[in-house]
């Protein structure tokens, strides 16, 4: 059968409603809306529908209709379609609608009923206050498992140990069922009060607590829960997985380590090997697949309640995996183990940053289609209706630093086109290995102009910044004047439509796995390809005022930024709105009026959304705001052992009661043109 595939671009639109295509012909329903073709959305907004090419009539003519969830439909506002192949937005009246929402990591909540951190049980309390300020999304950080050492350190959200298994901490635990015996469950309620009490997360003794509370409950109701039909659906759905996520687990815990290389079995992944360990462990490897499973009931109920109150659920995709994690255990195939990823220097850290994060070989994970890829955005589809990819930089290339080097500025671009030695004195500059690439001065290795790439030997890349080493100040000036003509040409535009094929070849595929609205954090240093191939896949950038994408202005402008954009005061990386405010005029507190006149300034502009973090909501109202300022920040960046513990001040609770709070937000929202109008 020869078939057509019919492409549209439509709006994000609230669940359920969907994009119908109608025509002249009795395949297309002959304009009658009720006898109209469903569209499949594929990726978060792009809309397609394959037809039987001979039953579609010379020259047809069709239009796209939308289901309104009220079982009415709203028709385009166009000259009927003529081109079948023409990719092109809808035209429905308000084509453009704006929503507004708010950032929040899970551990940042805080209801009367949590246990010292937020859990997937308070999702619902936020939700109810975003529903009833009228905003449409909640932001969350990563919420997969870190457990690597259960330490405080394990609380950075970006160092999972699993792209599939969510974190125990998140645990709801009311939810998770009731400790027998009223002294047993005096003493959890106490300590749980006591922690909840606590200005920030002391994630080590919430851990403990949360640990020692589940396994009482898998002691008491565990059979019971394996025997039932769902938790053995949720077995059967996810044992690829589960498997070897448990196995690790249990073995992390008998070595002290999530250091595979050290374990005394199993240091290497073999299947075979994990049967025989469930075969010999299975209460141990059970306990943490009932904790999975509770988990994922938790997330799914709260992510449906989202649903129920018109709000959508924003996920965060990491860049990287851990070198101590389950995939680098059980899939080491599909990345680069010996390098290291990262950042080169930017406003966050003069140094670059080093994540310690092996990179990935996409030579193959092309082979089977970019399949882990695939599974990853899929399960994160299971719980949540858009997501964040961290650092989109990173699928056009990736900041590579060679094991053993700890220093950012020690990286290089991958892949990329280095230089060959004959093309460095083509160009002008009197390449000398000796002089240019070996340590100048002190044997300082960061003492060099270029770097050998890993890969293919006497082809070298510019090293990052290399303006500020004495090997550069000791240049000539015309050699200084050559090597700037290199570095320029080789950071911006050298690599630019290299670096563009390489993202067209992965991420078309990526985002089209799942219906999930696809939000890059395309921040840093951008190659200038970025913009387009954001634009041309329907991924919506990210605007931060303060990190302006034009190199000409010191803050960005929230009235011109584009639509199909993300725009923020802040993120979870930078100070919030009091604390920047505060870091260029002297300490001065941002006044009240000021940090209102911040927030509308963001909500007016044409981003389809305005993402807030909460405390930037705060400083809006005088009884939330408080003296603290730099204690509401989230993270360091600079710093790689940063102690990722915030709490919101209030609960839930009182915010929702919070009716002088709750007018203002609901006010700046609607005046801004960004009321929800779904279900509240």
């Amino acid at each position: 059968m020869e078939t057509i595939t019919i492409k549209t671009i439509g709006p994000w639109m609230p669940r359920g409603e969907k994009i119908l295509i109608t025509g002249n012909c009795p395949l297309l329903g002959e304009w009658t809306p009720e006898k109209a073709l469903p569209m499949t959305l594929s990726q978060g907004i792009l809309w397609t529908i394959t037809l039987d090419k001979k039953r579609l009539p010379a020259g047809f003519e069709f239009k796209f209709i939308r289901q309104n969830n009220d079982g009415s439909y709203t028709w385009e506002q166009c000259f009927n379609r003529t081109n079948p192949y023409a990719v092109t937005e809808t035209t429905f009246p308000d084509q453009h609608p704006r929503y507004a929402g708010t950032a929040i990591p899970v551990f940042s909540l805080r209801s009367r009923n949590s246990a010292g951190i937020g859990d997937f049980g308070d999702i619902k309390l936020m939700v109810d206050w975003a529903a009833a300020t009228g905003q449409a999304l909640l932001q969350l950080l990563p919420v997969n498992d870190t457990t690597s050492t259960k330490t405080w350190t394990d609380s950075y959200p970006y160092g999972g140990i699993t792209i599939m298994a969510l974190h125990p901490i998140y645990l709801n635990l009311k939810d998770l069922g009731t400790v027998r015996g009223e002294a047993a469950r005096k003493a959890f309620d106490e300590e749980a009060a006591e922690l909840n009490a606590l200005p920030q997360l002391d994630y080590e003794r919430v851990f403990d607590l949360k640990m020692r509370y589940a396994h009482a409950i898998f002691a008491q109701n565990g059979t019971r829960t394996r025997g039932s039909k769902a938790y053995q659906a949720f077995f059967e759905a996810n044992r690829g997985w589960l498997l070897p996520y448990a196995a690790f687990s249990v073995l992390r815990d008998r070595f002290g380590t999530a250091d595979f290389s050290t374990w005394k079995r199993l240091k290497k992944y073999s299947a075979l090997g994990v049967a025989r360990l469930y075969g010999e462990a299975k209460d141990e490897m059970d306990f943490y697949i009932f904790l999975q499973y509770h988990l994922d009931k938790q997330l799914r109920e709260a992510h449906e309640y989202a649903r129920s109150r018109g709000i959508a659920l924003k996920g965060d995709i990491p860049i990287g995996i851990t070198p101590h994690s389950v995939e680098a255990w059980a899939e080491p195939e599909y990345f680069n183990m010996g390098e290291q990823a990262g950042a080169p220097p930017d406003a966050f850290a003069a140094d670059g940053q080093n994540w310690g994060f092996p990179t990935y070989n996409w030579d193959r994970m092309a082979q089977d289609g970019f399949a882990w890829w695939k599974r990853r955005f899929r399960k994160m589809a299971e719980y949540f209706d858009a997501y964040r990819i961290d650092h989109v930089l990173g699928f056009f290339r990736i900041w590579e630093i060679p094991v053993p080097y700890k220093s950012g500025l020690m990286g290089h671009f991958s892949p990329a086109l280095p230089f060959t030695p004959d093309e460095l004195r083509w160009r002008g500059f009197p390449f000398d290995v000796n002089r240019h690439a070996r340590p100048y001065a002190d044997d300082d290795p960061r003492e060099v102009l270029f770097l050998e790439d890993p890969v293919h030997p006497d082809h070298w890349h510019p090293r990052i910044s290399a303006q500020y080493t004495r090997s550069y100040a000791d240049l000539p000036q015309w050699e200084k004047d050559a090597y700037n003509r290199l570095y320029d040409d080789f950071f911006y535009t050298r690599n630019t439509e290299f670096w563009r094929e390489q993202a067209m070849h992965k991420l078309p595929e990526l985002i089209g796995a799942t219906p999930m609205l696809t939000c890059a954090e395309d921040l840093g240093m951008i190659p200038a390809c970025v913009p387009q191939v954001l634009d041309d896949l329907h991924i919506l950038s990210l605007e931060v005022q303060r990190m302006p994408k034009d190199p000409r202005q010191a803050l960005g402008n929230p009235a011109e930024y584009p639509y199909m954009s993300v725009c923020t005061t802040g993120s979870h990386d930078t100070s919030t709105l009091r604390g920047w405010w505060g870091e260029n005029h002297d300490g001065e507190d941002c006044p009240v009026d000021t940090c209102r006149w911040i927030v509308a300034e963001h909500l007016y502009s044409p981003s389809m959304l305005a993402v807030l973090p909460l405390q930037d909501w705060f400083s809006i109202e005088p009884s939330l705001r408080v003296t603290d300022v730099a204690g509401e920040r989230i993270n360091i960046p600079a710093n790689p052992k940063h102690y990722w513990r915030w709490r919101m001040h209030v609960t839930l609770e009182d915010m929702i009661a919070n009716v002088d709070f709750n007018e203002k937000v609901a006010t700046l929202v609607a005046d801004s043109g960004r009321k929800e109008s779904r279900k509240a």
